[in-house]
């Protein structure tokens, strides 16, 4: 054992030795016990391990980090701007004014073609302007091409890569035509891929008609796969490239509709690995609408796959587009924005004086919760006719017609339909023609499925020239209704934001119901990116001398709002690529690719180093702006600072005590006043009102709901500020008023946190606060209250009348006094200088905040994106025996790769623990339903015991997986992970697979018929997977078990053929 003194030196400094390699660990060990010695031991060789473990991963970073920055940077070149105009008719909008004074004369639209390339270093670049076109061009157009087009059409001639940027309706489909037309003529394979499955049917259907020799493969239907133009959905293209498909060998280009797709955040992933995975000698043209950063797309395109890729840019649109407001229970619309893109100032402000007085100001009003002016949007006995309903009324009076209505619910879109059942659009031939369509569409159908209420309900709607398209229409119905509407047979369609990805369907109208949205977190205005689409829906290439769009408005918004919207540059296409256990798996199989190879070539890195310049010289700049700053006695000012820095932070430890529940809701109560301080801005003093309970979410921890308090507070707001509210019910567009001129005042529900301080006094409150006056009276008593105390306005003090009687609060209190007195007590506190040297201080600490701020993003620029991610995945591979520690895939990996559509991991571990060997066919498939629905559903039925027991098993093999992935640093939370798999459709899947019809499993839940049918298709194609699966591990009895599993479900209207087919 140590003495004291032999205790000391072993811990003082002298005990250390230059030469740590002399010292034997052995004798260090030899007056200690066995197993302490070994303990010692282990933990030496683990801290080794740990140290060589990171000195090697920092090693493998530092050389990708290399590896991309000796890869060539592209060079931009032929940069170019065709500015080209075009004469239309000056004709009266639907307010019957014309655009300038005189009705019929012409008007000059000015738009432009950009122009840029991005090619690699050395690569031996002729202008497009000296191209010249084939003597036999692989196709002629019956009509001249427009500018941007023909620039296009030049690089696909040239064998170079083009993304064309432009808005819906402009021609894009030219540029891909020409490219598939050119393929076929020199005996090349061309691959067309869509978005999704309802446009890849359209365009085969097109393509066929114009080609001939094409095929279709999207999962659900494979046609003619020999073809030489295949048109296919993207996830299909990216299966093929992991099992090195033949096909891919022998394709020269690649066809990507609406690549902006690549943004979407679930499965815009699935873009990005199909462009890396691609062979370089794989050419492209990216169908897109218009995005600001296409450039930096290109230039990505050309470093992966060292090409050169053309950006052709237009802002044309074909028919020019007229943009009005409708305000709730006004008396008309207001054009906003003409067809030459000006926005009209003094007719923006008529449309929001005319919304309502006094429109959602009273939160606990029908308009102010949740979806705001419903009452004028569905009508209502006292308001008389729906403004919806004045509003299709008018476009069909003037001829404006056919109508898209755009909703973002589809019980909104029903309701709206039906609001509209007593009008009637068509003539006696077209209800006749209507009703034979319709009778041909359904007439593959069984009897029974002929007599559902959706079909039976929605042909007397289509004779009278209405329609209804969104998700949870019968797939079948909702391809009969773009038929009737490209037909001209419908004249007014309620349909959801989908109608505007893709389909080639314009109108000459369209309605926005609302400008707002549910995003899954709250409600928020609609991006100008996500308008732009919609919108452009409107007008029709050569039939249509002007578009029209018409946003109903129920809120004040401001004109800022409303240009960026309006006027507004598209969403920028970001990268959404992250990382999956089935793409780790598959790359690790695949020759000449990894994981780490994918996160070097993702458009997320690329993005990431491209910020890596624009921060280093903002770091610079802020370095700059620093060292300008020069302070005489800086240190003095320093240390006055640091004070001033504790007392705040001291004092914002009191106010979180004043505000907890517990003793702050005891004075919530109504007439007392407040300070409220709301999203950095001060509202001054206002009156409470209320207060209420507001649960959250759920805690991992306990289960238990969190709980948070709202506080109704009358505030003097300005007279822009509107109600509108985040995901936390807290309100986004309020503003306090500058000036008594500026008042409106708003009752405003904020939370405790945006108390700052609880006076002593109450106020006697009238008993109704809906009127202006009543509310005038209650801020005047807070005026009077304000004056009487000379601003000064007594507050609760937290120990004496709060009763905060915590010894380490009143410690923070006396804190509090400790450091005012050093305050006072400092050299500078009597200094005339100090306000101004404060103030420059204090902005030089601002910079130097920035600058750690800067720094931590360049470090994390540098570093490669998800690297972690990409280990901690791993390591839960490993440990769950899908791959071995030198990255080979074990057999469960293999059987993980044939598994995308559902939790490839849980699917796995189920199948090797034998949960599927026991269970009947319609069992295993019940089970397998939890993994394609995700759907929100109100009322849960209780399961039979031979659905809920295997459903246990389900469970219980996820919380195991969870919990491995947690302790392998995943952020995961167990509970949102098993709740990941709903059981709801379980019952109705289990009675369809036991012969049940599609009338009698629909009478089972209240999930809308096309989502059914979604689940059940993506379930056939889960059991496919599962059948490769079962395959891959030589289990014939579980692979016959998941086939007949497909034959069970593979019947009636759930798969009926495609109308496009």
């Amino acid at each position: 054992m140590f003495d004291e003194e032999s205790l000391f030196n072993v811990f003082s400094g002298e005990a250390a030795t230059d030469n740590f390699d002399d010292v034997d660990d052995e004798e260090i060990l030899d007056d200690v016990d066995e197993t302490t010695q070994t303990k010692r031991r282990n933990s030496i060789i683990a801290e080794d391990q740990n140290a060589k473990k990171q000195r090697t991963e920092n090693n493998e970073q530092q050389k990708m980090r290399e590896e991309i920055e000796q890869q060539p940077t592209p060079i931009v070149a032929d940069t170019f701007e065709q500015e080209t105009s075009r004469q239309v008719a000056n004709i009266a909008g639907l307010q019957g004014q014309a655009a300038v004074a005189a009705e019929g004369e012409q008007i000059v639209l000015s738009h432009q073609v950009r122009h840029q390339v991005a090619v690699p270093p050395n690569y031996p670049y002729v202008p497009i302007s000296q191209h010249v076109p084939p003597a036999d061009p692989a196709r002629v157009y019956p009509f001249t091409l427009d500018p941007f087009q023909r620039v296009a059409v030049s690089s696909i001639e040239r064998n170079e890569s083009v993304l064309v940027s432009a808005h819906t309706s402009a021609g894009k489909t030219v540029v891909a035509e020409y490219a598939i037309a050119q393929c076929l003529k020199n005996k090349q394979r061309v691959i067309y891929t869509s978005p999704i499955k309802a446009l890849s049917n359209q365009k085969y259907r097109e393509f066929t008609e114009e080609f001939g020799d094409v095929g279709l493969m999207t999962g659900d239907v494979t046609i003619n796969p020999q073809a030489s133009c295949l048109v296919m959905t993207t996830e299909i293209l990216r299966s093929m490239l992991y099992r090195g498909s033949e096909v891919i060998r022998e394709v020269a280009w690649v066809v990507y509709d609406e690549i902006h797709y690549m943004r979407d955040s679930e499965r815009g992933v699935v873009w990005e690995e199909s462009i890396i995975l691609l062979p370089d000698v794989v050419r492209y043209v990216f169908l897109s609408a218009t995005i600001p950063n296409a450039m930096e797309f290109a230039e990505w395109i050309c470093k992966i796959h060292q090409q050169p890729c053309h950006i052709v840019y237009t802002d044309f649109r074909p028919t020019p587009l007229q943009h009005y407001l409708f305000p709730a229970g006004g008396d008309g619309i207001h054009l906003v924005v003409d067809e030459k893109s000006r926005f009209r100032e003094d007719s923006f402000q008529k449309a929001i004086a005319a919304l309502s007085d006094g429109k959602g100001d009273d939160p606990s009003g029908t308009r102010a919760r949740g979806k705001k002016g419903k009452t004028y949007k569905g009508g209502n006995a006292n308001d008389g006719p729906a403004d919806i309903y004045r509003i299709i009324k008018m476009v069909m009076m003037k001829n404006y017609h056919p109508v898209i209505v755009f909703s973002f619910s589809k019980k909104e879109c029903e309701a709206n339909a039906l609001l509209m059942s007593k009008l009637d659009f068509n003539d006696e031939n077209e209800r006749d023609m209507v009703s034979q369509v319709f009778t041909n569409a359904i007439s593959g159908l069984n009897e029974d499925d002929r007599q559902l209420p959706q079909i039976q309900q929605l042909l007397p709607l289509l004779r009278r020239g209405i329609g209804v398209h969104h998700g949870g229409l019968l797939p079948i119905m909702k391809e009969t209704i773009e038929v009737l509407f490209q037909e001209g047979l419908l004249k007014v369609l309620f349909a959801t934001e989908t109608f505007s990805i893709g389909l080639n369907m314009p109108a000459k109208t369209v309605v926005f119901t609302s400008v707002r949205k549910y995003d899954g977190k709250g409600t928020r205005w609609v991006t100008s990116g996500e308008y732009i689409q919609m919108s452009g829906r409107a007008g029709r290439r050569g039939l249509d001398e002007r578009g029209v769009v018409i946003m109903m408005i129920d809120e004040k918004m401001e004109p800022a709002v409303a240009k960026g919207m309006v006027k507004g540059e598209s969403d920028r296409m970001n990268s959404a690529f992250h990382l999956s256990y089935n793409m780790i798996l598959n790359l690790l199989r695949v020759e000449g690719v990894s994981p780490e190879y994918m996160l070097e070539k993702c458009f997320y890195t690329f993005q990431s180093d491209s910020n890596i310049p624009q921060f280093e010289k903002q770091l610079k700049q802020l370095e700059e702006e620093k060292n300008s700053i020069i302070i005489k006695d800086e240190e003095e000012i320093s240390g006055y600072y640091e004070l001033r820095k504790q007392i705040d932070t001291f004092t914002q430890d009191v106010h979180d005590v004043m505000i907890h529940p517990t003793y702050a809701l005891p004075f919530m109560q109504p007439g007392r006043l407040v300070r409220v301080e709301h999203d950095k801005m001060d509202f001054g003093w206002g009156v409470i009102l209320n207060h209420q309970k507001v649960f959250g979410k759920k805690r991992a921890s306990d289960g238990e709901r969190e709980v948070n308090y709202v506080i109704d507070v009358l505030l003097n707001c300005s007279q822009d500020s509107s109600l509108a509210k985040d995901a936390a019910g807290q309100p986004t567009g309020v503003r306090p008023a500058t000036n008594d001129d500026n008042r409106n005042l708003l009752v405003i529900p904020v939370s405790l946190r945006a108390i700052q301080s609880i006076s002593h006094i109450r106020l006697v409150l009238p008993k109704d606060l809906r009127s202006s006056d009543a509310r005038k009276t209650v801020y005047k008593s807070i005026l009077e209250v304000k004056k009487r105390f000379q601003g000064n306005i007594p507050l609760l003090d937290p120990i004496n009348n709060m009763g905060i009687k915590d010894p380490s609060f009143q410690k923070l209190v006396s804190k509090i006094l400790n450091l005012e007195k050093k305050v006072m007590e400092h050299p500078l506190s009597k200094s005339e200088d100090l306000p101004n040297m404060y103030e420059v201080y204090t902005k030089k600490m601002e910079i130097v905040d920035k600058m750690k701020s800067l720094k931590r993003k360049l470090v994390d620029a540098q570093s490669i994106v998800q690297l972690e991610e990409l280990k901690n995945r791993k390591r839960v591979m490993r440990r769950l025996g899908f791959t071995t520690s030198s990255d080979v895939v074990e057999m469960k990996g293999r059987v993980a790769c044939e598994i995308s559509t559902g939790d490839e991991l849980l699917l796995t571990e189920m199948i090797f623990q034998g949960v599927f060997n026991d269970l009947t066919v319609d069992q295993s498939v019940a089970v397998l339903s939890c993994f394609v629905f995700d759907e929100k559903v109100d009322v849960r039925a209780k399961l039979q015991e031979e659905l809920s027991a295997p459903l246990r098993l389900m469970q219980e093999t996820a919380r195991r997986i969870a919990k491995v992935a947690t302790e392998c640093k995943m952020p995961l939370d167990e509970e949102e992970y098993v709740a990941k798999f709903k059981p709801e459709l379980m019952d109705v899947v289990f009675a369809w697979c036991q012969g049940a019809k599609f009338s009698q499993i629909c009478k089972m839940t209240t999930v809308y018929e096309g989502s059914l049918i979604r689940v059940f298709r993506r379930l056939e194609e889960l059991l496919r997977q599962m059948c490769a699966a079962a395959k891959s591990i030589g289990n014939t009895e579980l692979e016959n078990k998941f086939s007949e599993g497909i034959n069970r479900i593979h019947r009636d209207i759930i798969f009926a053929a495609s109308l496009y087919l």
